[in-house]
Formats: structure tokens, C-alpha cells, sequence
């Protein structure tokens, strides 16, 4: 948080030790404060800042970071071999672990006394760490993703918090779009037949008419108390037909639990070295399957003794009808003129019997639809809600940047105003559709946000959608219909226009955006944010690149002085400013003889002098040569 130093506490990274491959044997103890990797090329000191990003399992999101991951998981099998990384960490809170991972491995979290927890470090916030390769600070010059992840660091608890709750919403969201998807789907089904509904209940109202002046009340009552029998008919099976597949399931799933426990355990697990502890649980789960089947079969039971009080009562019913039949029959047999519509009308009830079953089968999909539509806008609501929650956050750490910063830059937050996931998105569901689909997707992604051009498609505003798009009367008909199909609906109402940064440097009177500026420049933009104060350690692999000396002098060695009282910063360099004027607390001399990497000396500046001033100052005599060039 940007907010986190106020207490004095900072996540640090304590030691690392190696294991086999390039640096086997390496030791570091990191010191608070800044800490140095000096050395020349090749001597392994990018491999270390690397082996620490993959301990922690810390890598940037998105296809960059994907990238990052690979480059790393292949250095990592070149460098490490088969063998061991152990970083120790202590947490702001004062929690010590140490992380152990291989190259073939997930990272395990162990004590202090080396005994292993169900703690993710990644995962949870427990701890982080910023970490940015050689020319990954220009990346993120280039990148809004990468500046939003960068804005996101300095707040990152909250961020965390925020992501964690949009993640529940999204995974509700995404149930609550193949529950509406499949209860439309079958309330679509029905409603051609249901439709149809009214027009046989005219046919039969037709008949009864047309049998009005030809027979009593007597035969019409009587039909229509055939009709209601059908229905009561229809009404049992339907019952039986729930019951039975209550029973089926809970028949099926006797003896199913413990199976499947046993497919899983192999018996010759129950003779390993963890033996004992495998026969206790694979017993547990037995006795957990007993029960389950008790109580399967306590259930199934209950379901049979129901089924059968219902069938009895259901035979006393049928018993009843075929009385009634039989009297209906008499009647209508004394009725000539009553005996050719009977059977006509007995099939009218008989299909309007059935078209009412699915037609309360239509209008419970259509209540269910309208709880899970109700259910959508609420959740949707949390999902702006959330956004605005992020957002705000955001927004606090560009001024806090803007206020700290010791350079001429400046951040600024434009919520919801990246569209290039929303035009992409347009794009594909318009494809196919509409001719021109990119251009089109464009004009609306700039002039109709999501949410709005959702309603309109629902409501069918074409002309709103004409006025507000700016696009051709011809295109209008089509984007509609793209747009109008039940999956994509699902999708708009709810795709997220991700908040766009800006981060811009002063050049004269004139603010350029990151994106515009040189190698060099786009260095200078980011480089001072990087160093102002955070919770987490920072590390970074020669900073001096592409900056000049007096920006290093001026600009860096400032800022490090600023924050090494409150975060740790760990540095590869080549540039003798960042150790000697930044006063680093330690300095970690690394050398090579092109199979292995070793630590020659480590300590103060004092103590590392001589390396510094031949690795860094090019040796005593180029120093002195300049000092004496120089005239000072």
C-alpha cells in the first residue's frame, strides 16, 4: 500500500542460497537498505535476480508475462540444473519463511526450522516483491498493461482485495449465464407448441357451441369432467415420473463414493513410507462412504415408501375414473347425435392437456428467467461497483506519484478508457454480419459503451444506434442482428472497459506521453517511480542503461537515498554511482571462470573498494587518469 511504510515495516528478502548448476555453492546474506551485484558479464548476476523472481513465482500478467515466464523457466533449467534455490523472506508483518524450489518444481514454503506449510506466497499477498529484467523498465514505457500493473504495485493489498471479489462476481456471472442461457433455450422449445394453445381451446370451444342446441348440459358437463380427469392423469405420472428419478439417483449413487475411493488408491501405497498415514485416510474415506451409503439408502427408502402410498392412492383415483368412464360412456351412448364430437373433443382435451403441462412448464422457465435477469443486474451492479473501487484506488496512487515523484513526471487514470478489449470483442461477433466489421467495431467501441449499447440492441433502438455510432443505414439492421443473439448479449452487458494510464514526462512546457519517447526518455519516465516507496523489495538488473550519468547522479542515487530507510532495493550494475554515492549497505562482488560463478567478496563499499574501482571505474589508473584530466 502507498500508505504502508508509515509503520516502519517492509516485506525483505533475507538470503539466498544455491544449489548446483552455474552458481552452486552461492551464498548472499542481503542487507537492508541498497544492495549491489557487481561483476563483469557473464559472472551470473542477472542469473540471481532471476533465481529470485522465479523462487517467488513473481511475474508480470498478461502475454508479456507469459513471455517472461518462459525466458526465466529456460534460464532457470540451463543455470540450476537438477538442483535447489532456498530464499529466506520475512514478511512487513515480521513472518520468517524460506521459499525452496527446483527447476522441475512448484515453490514450497518452509518454516524457520524447515518444515513445510500450506502457505502460497504468490497467491495469497503474504509477500512480494517488484523485479524488472534488463529492458523491462523501457517495457513498461511501451505497455498501459504493463503501467497499470506497475500503478497496481503501490496499492497492492487493495488491488488484491478488489480482484479477489471481482473473481467470486465474474465466476457468478459466468453461472448465471449458462443457467439463463439453458432455461431460454428450453422456454424457446415450448413456445411454438404453447402457442398453439389457444387455438385448439377455440376448437373445442367450437364444438361445446356447435353441441349447445343438440345436447343437455348433462353430456357438456360430462366432457368436461373427462377433460379434467385427463389432467388428473397427467398430474400423477408427472409425480411418478419426478419420484422415479429421485430413486434412480439415489440407487445409482449407492456404493459409488466408496469405488471411486478405491480406484484412487493403489495398495501399494499402504507400504510406502508414508504407509500408516495413507491406510488412515484411505479408511476415512471408507467409513465416509458408509455413511454417505446409509444415508443414500435411508433416503431411497423413504422415496420407495412414498412411491407406494402414492401409487396406492393413485390406483384408488384410477379406480374412481374408469367408474366415471364407464358413466360417461352409458351417457353419451344415449345421446346419438353427442357420439362423433366425443371423440373429436376427448383428442382436443387430450392435446390441450398437454399443451397446459408445457405451457406451466413455459411460464416456471419464464419466473426462473426473470429471478436469474434480476440476479444479473445486481451482480453487474457489483461488478461497476468494483470497478469504481479499483479505480479509486488507482487514482490515489497517481496523485501520491505525482506528489512524490522527484522527476518531471506525471500519471494520470482514465476509468474505463481502454477500449481495445471491447473493440476486439466487437470485431468477432460482428464478423460475418457486417461487411466493414473493424471499422465498424471501432466507431462503436469509441461512441457506445457496453452496457448502453446492450440495451439498445435489447429494446431495438436502431435509430439511437445509427445517431450515436455514426454508421451507415445499411450497417444498422445487421449490427443488430449480430449483436442480438442471447450469447453475446450475456457477454456485452458485462465486458469490462479497463482503466487506461498515462504516464507522460516534462519536456519544456510540454507533457509527452510515455508511449512518444525515446529509449532513453522512456527510462527517465519510469525509472523514478520504481524508486519511490513501497512495502516490497525492488530489484533490477543495470538501471543505468540508457541513462546518462548526471540523470544517475541527480535523479537515482536521490531517490535511493529517499527510500532505503524504509524499502530494500537489490541492483545489478556496472556504474560506480549507484554503490559509491548511493552508499550501499552491501556490495556482492561475483566473478566467473566460464563453469561457475562465485562470490569473491561482499561487504561495505570500503570492503569492496578495490573491485569497485577495477570493475566500475575501468582500474586505479583510468580513475586517476581523469581526476588528473579533469584537473581536480
Amino acid at each position: 500500500m502507498i500508505d504502508a511504510n508509515s509503520n516502519g515495516r517492509f516485506h525483505r528478502l533475507q538470503s539466498l542460497s544455491i544449489v548446483g548448476g552455474f552458481l552452486d555453492g552461492l551464498a548472499i546474506e542481503f542487507a537492508d537498505g541498497l544492495n549491489c551485484l557487481i561483476g563483469h558479464r557473464g559472472t551470473g548476476k542477472t542469473t540471481v535476480l532471476e533465481f529470485v523472481r522465479y523462487a517467488l513465482d513473481e511475474f508480470p500478467s498478461g502475454e508479456d508475462g507469459q513471455a517472461c515466464r518462459r525466458r526465466v523457466e529456460a534460464l532457470v533449467r540451463s543455470n540450476l540444473g537438477d538442483g535447489r534455490i532456498r530464499l529466506a523472506i520475512e514478511t512487513k508483518e515480521g513472518l520468517r519463511y524460506i521459499v525452496d524450489r527446483t527447476a522441475s518444481g512448484e515453490p514450497m514454503v518452509l518454516t524457520q526450522d524447515e518444515q513445510p506449510t500450506d502457505v502460497r506466497i504468490s497467491s495469497t499477498g503474504l509477500f512480494s516483491a517488484d523485479i524488472f529484467s534488463q529492458n523491462e523498465i523501457e517495457n513498461i514505457a511501451d505497455s498501459p498493461q504493463s503501467q497499470l500493473e506497475l500503478i497496481d504495485r503501490f496499492a497492492a493489498d487493495g488491488i488484491a482485495d478488489v480482484n479477489r471479489r471481482l473473481a467470486a462476481v465474474r465466476t457468478r456471472i459466468e453461472a448465471n449465464a449458462g443457467a439463463i442461457a439453458t432455461h431460454s433455450q428450453q422456454c424457446d422449445g415450448l413456445a411454438d407448441e404453447v402457442a398453439t394453445l389457444q387455438f385448439v381451446e377455440a376448437q373445442i370451444a367450437s364444438l361445446a357451441a356447435g353441441q349447445a342446441d343438440q345436447t343437455s348440459d348433462e353430456v357438456n358437463l360430462a366432457q368436461d369432467h373427462r377433460a379434467r380427469r385427463g389432467r388428473e392423469v397427467q398430474a400423477i405420472e408427472e409425480s411418478r415420473e419426478l419420484i422415479g428419478k429421485y430413486g434412480d439417483w439415489l440407487g445409482e449413487s449407492q456404493g459409488q463414493f466408496g469405488q471411486r475411493v478405491r480406484a484412487m488408491f493403489d495398495p501399494s501405497l499402504f507400504d510406502g513410507p508414508n504407509g500408516e498415514m495413507m491406510v488412515r485416510i484411505h479408511g476415512r474415506l471408507e467409513a465416509l462412504g458408509c455413511e454417505l451409503d446409509r444415508l443414500f439408502s435411508k433416503a431411497a427408502a423413504a422415496v420407495e415408501s412414498g412411491a407406494e402410498e402414492v401409487g396406492e392412492l393413485a390406483e384408488t383415483l384410477l379406480d374412481t375414473h374408469r367408474q366415471q368412464e364407464l358413466a360417461f360412456r352409458d351417457l353419451i351412448t344415449r345421446h346419438d347425435q353427442a357420439r362423433g364430437a366425443a371423440t373429436e373433443r376427448a383428442e382436443l382435451e387430450k392435446k390441450r392437456n398437454d399443451l397446459l403441462a408445457k405451457g406451466r412448464r413455459k411460464a416456471d422457465l419464464e419466473r426462473k428467467l426473470a429471478e436469474l435477469y434480476r440476479e444479473r443486474e445486481a451482480l453487474s451492479g457489483q461488478l461497476s461497483a468494483l470497478w469504481g473501487e479499483r479505480f479509486a484506488l488507482r487514482r490515489r496512487v497517481a496523485e501520491w506519484v505525482n506528489a512524490g515523484a522527484t522527476s518531471p513526471v506525471r500519471v494520470r487514470i482514465e476509468q474505463c478508457g481502454d477500449r481495445s478489449a471491447y473493440q476486439q470483442a466487437l470485431a468477432g461477433w460482428l464478423k460475418g454480419f457486417v461487411g466493414q466489421y473493424n471499422p465498424a467495431a471501432r466507431k462503436i467501441a469509441d461512441y457506445v459503451p457496453p452496457r448502453d449499447l446492450a440495451r439498445m440492441v435489447r429494446e431495438g433502438r436502431s435509430d439511437d444506434l445509427l445517431e450515436q455510432a455514426e454508421l451507415g443505414e445499411s450497417q444498422v439492421p445487421k449490427v443488430m442482428e449480430a449483436l442480438g443473439r442471447l450469447e453475446v448479449q450475456l457477454q456485452l452487458e458485462t465486458i469490462e472497459l479497463a482503466d487506461l494510464p498515462r504516464i507522460e514526462l516534462l519536456e519544456g512546457s510540454e507533457w509527452r506521453n510515455s508511449l512518444e519517447l525515446s529509449t532513453g526518455q522512456k527510462c527517465t519516465t519510469i525509472l523514478p517511480i520504481l524508486l519511490l516507496e513501497s512495502d516490497s523489495p525492488l530489484l533490477v538488473d543495470q538501471p543505468e542503461d540508457n541513462l546518462d550519468n548526471r540523470y544517475i547522479f541527480e535523479t537515482v542515487v536521490q531517490a535511493i537515498h529517499r527510500v532505503k530507510k524504509n524499502r530494500q532495493i537489490i541492483l545489478n550494475t556496472h556504474n560506480p554511482n549507484i554503490p559509491v554515492l548511493g552508499e550501499a549497505s552491501a556490495v556482492y562482488v561475483l566473478t566467473s571462470n566460464g563453469e561457475r560463478s562465485s562470490l569473491v567478496n561482499h561487504g561495505s563499499v570500503d570492503d569492496c573498494k578495490a573491485e569497485i574501482i577495477n570493475l566500475l571505474e575501468g582500474g586505479k589508473e583510468a580513475f586517476v587518469r581523469r581526476k588528473d584530466r579533469y584537473n581536480y
